[in-house]
């Protein structure tokens, strides 16, 4: 059986097999800075294999950069050694029964950076949207502290994330002369680690202020590039009442999209489908026969109703009649009611990119093709009194939970529309937020599912800083930020139901909350070579002893990248307690002396994975009969110890 490795994957070597596998011959060998002969790409020959320009040096060129921006990427890069450990009696059910833990919601707390490491295998390319609210660089909120002069090692064991009185948050004054660099070094490794994570069609939008804003819009180019993605900037009047600078009342903030183009949508929420105001596809009018473009006529393919493609350009000399049956397909010219030839408003790539925007409807002789006039259009200016952060931020979330701390949150129909905006009609969008704060995304996404009857799920991502001492969250018993996150989310979903009852029966108003920890195993799993063979006869395990088979499970899923939202079922099989994960997908048995019996039984289930400890098992006997038992009975379950 295979072992599994129990730690986040090291990025940097995933690269280097990337090009390894691309240009082999440019893989050679050389010296590190310790004197060990080491694998390493040579530049010249890759320089050679892509033939383009390739800037060295300090050669002029166009560029984004800030000290340590190096370092930032060596960061986000490096593997650690860290899970993720569920905790029932914080979970809320679906149903919002207190300890349940069937919700496909996640409240995870952690340092974001370590957590995004963390689901990079399990979320890879599935996050339909994320939305980010992160600290807006005031020179007076916290931000994440980054020690780039670690060594390596003490990374893997700390993670870089504290300062030197172990505080994990610090404070980033104006006066600091790295200003603008440590606000750069925090966000810039988490949007890249962000960015694996979403769908080929995935959003993200951020909210920030004019402090750095600029800066946020080159920093997003940067990270997801400027070629394959469109960039949009919303002005929201966050605080019509102004916030007093010098020379301006600040009343706005901004919420940067960023989105594929040509594979995206907007969707304005206030446009439903029956709201909508329709017009022909077809020109109509001066400069709008065939002849003036005549790369705008072609077919447009319909199949029972709906819109399935688009044919290729017709030849001058190719008349059709204004709907064309072949099979059961009708092609759609934009010829008039007249018979006379005119032309689609766009040419055919053109028109690819806003198929969702368009319809067929049925006429006496065939179809019409329509486009919806303001269908799928957003302004770049917010001003509707539904944003203001005062109204619809401060007081509801005082409403939920009075006494909370939390002044001019966002208002909740801000992210309610941008969340809109960015999965629309996707009902089972995963939407991921990992500055959560006082969780009004999660709000949001309830509220939008509690809408239209949709299955979104959230995962919530919030480091548990702590409240200050004598603050009003503090005397109301709130310790930490996320104790206040996820109360607004149990009482924002108990209040939601309450509100509509009828249309909530199935609505998810739960979540599971998982935290992150250092790694399940001991050091020896990690690092066997480094201990003495008698010390071995002292261990009887290679698990850390306060740690539960939920635990294991849970840092198991996040190796084998299954999803953190799965069904998990507990059962007993042969007087062993099994985790039956996904029905059936993943098997997992944690207990001790596991017999013959257990493990026939196991295999006759057939999961696709079965995962035990290394010492499971009851005896030799049992050892030297396991593979035989799964050979006979499963033979293609993926076998797996730790």
């Amino acid at each position: 059986m295979d072992k599994l490795k129990m730690h986040t994957p090291n990025k940097a070597d995933e690269n280097f097999k990337k090009l390894a596998a691309l240009f082999p011959n440019a893989v050679t060998e050389t010296i590190n800075e310790n004197g060990e002969v080491v694998r390493a790409i040579d530049k010249d020959v890759l320089m050679q294999e892509i033939s383009c320009t390739v800037v060295e040096g300090k050669e002029e060129r166009y560029q984004f950069t800030w000290p340590d921006k190096k370092k930032s990427v060596l960061l986000a890069n490096a593997p650690i050694a860290k899970t993720l450990r569920p905790c029932r009696e914080e979970s809320v059910g679906k149903d919002g029964t207190p300890e349940g833990f069937d919700s496909e919601n996640l409240y995870i707390e952690g340092d974001n950076l370590e957590v995004l490491k963390l689901l990079q295998e399990t979320y890879l390319h599935k996050i339909k949207m994320i939305y980010i609210d992160p600290p807006y660089n005031t020179g007076n909120n916290l931000i994440y502290h980054n020690d780039f002069h670690q060594a390596t090692n003490d990374y893997l064991a700390n993670s870089g994330q504290t300062d030197e009185a172990g505080n994990s948050l610090v404070q980033n004054p104006e006066t600091n002369g790295r200003f603008h660099t440590n606000w750069l070094n925090m966000i810039y490794p988490r949007l890249r680690l962000a960015r694996e994570l979403l769908t080929d069609d995935g959003v993200i939008v951020v909210a920030i202020d004019e402090n750095e804003m600029d800066t946020l819009s080159i920093v997003l180019k940067d990270v997801f590039g400027e070629a394959g993605y469109e960039h949009t900037c919303v002005t929201v009047i966050h605080n019509p009442r102004g916030q007093q600078g010098k020379n301006f009342s600040h009343i706005n903030e901004y919420a940067i999209f960023v989105y594929p183009k040509g594979d995206k949508v907007i969707v304005d929420r206030r446009i439903e489908d029956e709201d909508v105001s329709w017009s022909q596809l077809r020109n109509w009018g001066g400069e709008s026969e065939r002849t003036d473009a005549k790369n705008c006529f072609y077919p447009v393919i319909v199949k029972d109703s709906q819109i399935i493609g688009f044919g290729n350009v017709c030849a001058d000399d190719f008349h059709p009649a204004q709907t064309e049956f072949n099979g059961d397909c009708a092609y759609v010219y934009p010829i008039d009611r007249s018979g006379v030839e005119r032309k689609w408003r766009y040419a055919r790539q053109s028109v690819e990119s806003i198929k969702d925007m368009l319809r067929a409807k049925k006429t006496a002789t065939g179809y019409e093709i329509e486009i919806g006039k303001t269908f799928g259009v957003q302004k770049t200016v917010w001003s509707d009194t539904r944003y203001d952060a005062n109204e619809y931020g401060t007081k509801i979330i005082s409403e939920l939970v009075p006494n909370n701390g939390f002044t001019f949150p966002k208002s909740l129909w801000t992210v309610y529309d941008a969340l809109y905006a960015g999965v629309g009609k996707d009902l089972n969008a995963i939407v991921l937020d990992f500055f959560s704060g006082s969780a009004t995304t999660a709000h949001a996404i309830m509220q939008l599912n509690a809408n239209d009857k949709g299955n979104r799920k959230f995962i919530l991502i919030q480091v548990p800083e702590a409240t200050e001492e004598g603050s009003v969250s503090y005397e109301n018993g709130f310790k930490n930020i996320c104790e206040i996150g996820k109360e607004r989310i149990r009482r924002a979903g108990a209040k939601i139901r309450e509100d509509s009852p009828l249309i909530t029966q199935n609505l998810d108003v739960g979540f599971r909350v998982l935290k992150c920890d250092t790694s399940n195993m001991k050091d020896v799993y990690y690092n066997p070579a480094d201990y003495n063979a008698d010390l071995f006869d002292l261990m009887t395990d290679n698990i850390k002893e306060d740690r539960s088979p939920e635990d294991l499970l849970f840092q198991v899923m996040l190796d084998l990248g299954i999803e953190l939202s799965s069904k998990i079922e507990e059962t007993v099989i042969v007087g062993k307690k099994v985790f039956d994960v996904a029905d059936g997908f993943l098997i997992a048995c944690f207990d001790a002396d596991v017999t013959d019996e257990t493990i026939k039984a196991i295999a006759q289930k057939q999961p696709y994975y079965f995962v035990m400890r290394d010492s499971s098992l009851a005896n030799d006997s049992v050892a030297a009969n396991f593979e035989q038992i799964f050979a006979t009975y499963s033979p293609d379950t993926v076998r797996k110890v730790l």
